[in-house]
């Protein structure tokens, strides 16, 4: 028998039983980082991206990302969002440029959207990087990171990186 919550009595993976559980307005909200070159920066504000516009085609990823999100994380449940969306925000570094890119996710369930908007941040800077790589090859996702999140037995969630 086994003390880990996604183990079963014979010790094998297993999805946790939230039936349980009470169904609570959620939310996530989860950033990522991306470094890039003043001149991918002048790129794409000129819009000279071949590919066309990053933002919009990450955020469209992002997006689908959330919603696929069980289905490439093995233990996440399904869950039926509500909402999920973006802010991209660039800022001046002495290197060139960095590009927040913020997802919030919300749903009415059982089992909160963390790892939905984690997974919508990381999948929308992946295809960021896709579309602007042509330009910029030396582009280094930073980090990702769970800001906040609400609902649920355990409450709110704020990280110190507000």
């Amino acid at each position: 028998m086994s003390n880990f919550s996604h183990w079963n009595e014979e010790g094998r993976p297993r999805m946790v039983d939230i039936s349980d559980k009470d169904i609570t307005k959620r939310t996530a909200v989860a950033r990522s980082t991306i470094s890039l070159s003043s001149e991918l920066y002048d790129a794409i504000q000129s819009g000279m991206i071949k590919k066309g516009d990053p933002l919009q085609v990450a955020q469209i990823a992002g997006i689908m990302g959330a919603k696929k999100t069980s289905d490439i994380i093995p233990m996440c449940h399904p869950i039926a969002l509500q909402g999920t969306d973006f802010s991209f925000t660039y800022e001046k570094t002495a290197e060139g440029y960095d590009l927040t890119i913020q997802s919030t996710v919300k749903c009415d369930g059982k089992t909160g959207v963390e790892m939905e908007a984690l997974t919508a941040v990381s999948i929308a800077a992946l295809t960021f990087y896709d579309m602007c790589k042509a330009v910029d090859k030396s582009m280094v996702m930073k980090e990702t990171l769970l800001v906040q999140k609400t609902g649920g037995k355990s409450g709110v969630f704020f990280h110190g990186k507000l």
